[in-house]
């Protein structure tokens, strides 16, 4: 079944927030929001949820940990250990402060490229991907509001217009 959205263009972004408070004050569900640069709190007054990827950044960080303090042990303790300049390797605690730079460099290696492909599997983009922009001008100057249509389409149509919206338009998706 297709469902109808209402397309508001403006083109400040101090405009675009206020008018975001007033559509969700009026019970309106905002779909998305393009802009062509980020604007701060704008998920705030959508009513978005925070993002949980600082804690998936934890976990992917402790696992480098762990592989890291893996590795050294099975490598330079285990497998073959070596006498480097004097310091023979008996066991993995006498030598830590020698592998903190190893360690460290693993943790923030896995934290960083399992972030990315968090992020774009959890943003569903793909390489190659067809861009999901609704109109090529929200990546200069405008900013376009998408709103689900479920009701009277002219009290919403009135509410944009005042507040400030430069264009309306209703698209069936």
């Amino acid at each position: 079944m297709a469902s109808k959205v209402i397309q508001a263009f403006y083109n400040d972004d101090d405009v675009l927030m206020h008018a975001v408070k007033r559509v969700r004050a009026a019970k309106h569900h905002i779909e998305e929001v393009y802009t062509p640069f980020p604007v701060h709190g704008l998920d705030k007054a959508m009513g978005l949820a925070p993002t949980r990827i600082a804690i998936t950044s934890f976990l992917y960080g402790c696992v480098g940990l762990t592989v890291a303090i893996l590795m050294m042990n099975y490598i330079m303790i285990e497998d073959w250990p070596q006498d480097i300049g004097g310091k023979p390797s008996f066991s993995y605690i006498e030598n830590m402060p020698a592998f903190v730079p190893i360690m460290f460099e693993m943790t923030v290696f896995f934290a960083a490229h399992l972030m990315v492909i968090t992020f774009y599997m959890r943003s569903k983009l793909w390489p190659f991907k067809e861009a999901e922009n609704p109109d090529v001008r929200t990546t200069d100057d405008h900013f376009l509001m998408e709103i689900e249509l479920h009701g009277n389409e002219q009290e919403l149509y009135d509410l944009l217009v005042d507040t400030g919206a430069v264009e309306i338009n209703s698209i069936e998706k």
